[in-house]
């Protein structure tokens, strides 16, 4: 399958160790992914997938656990049956308590079997932080920290500053931080990426891309679902630490991030935690949060924790100066997107003003709208001339890119991408540890003014409490489109 493949598309013979391979994450993201690049022909049959998990599972037993999360995948595939029971004869299981030192050699034998320098080791800890220090001394001491061996961690990689520190000076003890590769799934997303072609390949964009053009920008991520069965990890982290400290700010950096001399990994993240490191503190009168109604009762006990939070944040360099960023995110609203809007600043004379008085429809300004989910793609608000006599009568349009209906094929999840771009090594999506504790520095402030403050009630349907927040300066949120 690989010769099909661009050069740049494929994937050397690689060695996945997924540490809690039985767990939610493994079922619902990780093998589902892996199924749709065996099917795509980036993981090939050279691969080995190591199901590395407490208890001992046959492979019956683990298969009837994954198919139905596969089942969507499999019913748009042809033959999804038998790929599915030819990537099962690529897993291997061990079973293997972490607490217990030596645990790993048996495991080891069987990795050591097909090692040479030029196939990647990958270590993928779908396991608690709190496991990731007993996890990375089990892979030490049974002399599996190869050159080539990569680790793999997801958030949340702490609670605070501090406590982020302590987990990564963990992982640092075994690993060299170019070994270690830091998930955000949003970076893995077609149109985040698309964010850097958008901008980077375009002078149009680019050229305008400052305060001298651009009124504010919006960052919304809105969710309709409740904590439902995270309630109890959603309790103790809330939105501020759940959402906003890494996906809002990665979305945020990727926006006002200067262009890097070359696109690679230690470029693109030394542009954005320039960004981060560049933040203003924000005021508490820039911060609004919120807790849907129902949100007390589905924890159990009444608590003050946070499931919406919106800020006003400003960027203190040249590009942006005085440029306000808006960001939001929140569960049980109205709409389930994710989508920046980059709101122009109005033309400077209005030649269609009739005795100096502008039409109410002249006033609305251009728009860049990047949808990131669902239904991904680019808008662009204009004001064009309605066809027909009469006169030079104006009207709002927009020219719609959709991804899924301009890309024949199905854009390939996030998680599809993070796992090849770890096999091939590339690290330009993954966070660097300066970037996630400059992330916490800003985060930090925020999460102590959570816990002093009680959040406003919102209602579920709506698109939260916190429309004062542009209101007080002339401006209004720009909801996202249900259908858009």
């Amino acid at each position: 399958m690989n010769e099909a493949l661009p050069q740049s598309a494929v994937v050397p013979a690689s060695d996945y160790v997924i540490i809690g391979g039985t767990g939610d994450l493994a079922l619902r993201k990780i093998f589902p992914a892996l199924l749709l690049r065996y099917a795509a022909g980036q993981v090939t049959d050279d691969f080995r997938l190591f199901v590395v998990c407490r208890q001992v599972i046959s492979p019956e037993e683990f298969k009837a656990k994954l198919e139905p999360h596969c089942q969507p995948t499999l019913s748009g595939l042809d033959d999804g049956a038998g790929l599915l029971n030819r990537l099962m004869g690529l897993v291997e299981f061990a079973c293997i308590d972490m607490s217990k030192p030596m645990s790993m050699t048996g495991l080891a034998e069987s990795l050591m079997a097909k090692a040479d320098a030029e196939r990647p080791v990958i270590f993928y800890l779908s396991i608690a932080p709190s496991l990731f220090s007993a996890a990375c001394q089990r892979i030490h001491e049974a002399g599996l920290v190869l050159p080539q061996s990569r680790l793999v961690v997801e958030k949340p990689l702490g609670h605070d500053r501090a406590s982020s520190q302590e987990i990564n000076d963990e992982l640092l003890s075994v690993f060299r931080e170019d070994q270690i590769y830091r998930i955000d799934h949003y970076l893995g997303k077609e149109t985040v990426q698309n964010l850097m072609a958008l901008r980077f390949a375009n002078v149009i964009f680019e050229a305008l891309w400052n305060n001298r053009y651009i009124d504010n920008i919006q960052i919304t991520v809105a969710e309709t679902v409740g904590a439902g069965n995270r309630a109890s990890y959603y309790d103790n982290y809330g939105a501020i630490r759940d959402m906003l400290q890494n996906h809002l700010l990665q979305l945020l950096c990727l926006v006002a991030m200067e262009p890097p001399a070359r696109f690679n990994a230690d470029q693109v993240r030394n542009e954005k935690k320039r960004v981060l490191e560049a933040l203003r503190p924000v005021r508490p009168e820039n911060v609004v949060l919120g807790q849907y109604q129902e949100y007390a009762h589905e924890v159990g006990v009444p608590t003050t924790t946070e499931t919406y939070v919106a800020l006003k944040v400003l960027i203190d360099n040249w590009r942006w100066a005085g440029v306000p960023f808006y960001i939001r995110t929140g569960k049980k609203l109205k709409t389930r997107a994710s989508e920046i809007v980059i709101t122009f600043k109005n033309r400077p004379h209005d030649i269609f003003a009739k005795d100096g008085i502008t039409d109410e429809i002249n006033e609305i300004p251009n728009r860049l709208i990047i949808r990131v989910q669902p239904h991904e793609g680019l808008r662009l608000l204009l004001t064009s001339k309605e066809p027909g006599p009469g006169g030079m009568r104006l009207f709002p349009s927009e020219l719609n890119l959709s991804f899924g209906e301009t890309f024949n094929e199905r854009l390939p999840e996030a998680y599809e991408r993070l796992l090849m771009d770890i096999a091939r090594g590339n690290q330009t999506l993954f966070m660097r540890l300066d970037e996630v504790l400059a992330a916490w520095e800003f985060i930090d402030p925020l999460v102590d003014l959570a816990t002093k403050r009680i959040p406003l009630m919102y209602r579920e349907g709506s698109m939260g409490p916190a429309d004062d927040l542009l209101t007080s300066t002339g401006r209004a949120w720009f909801d996202p489109k249900e259908d858009a």
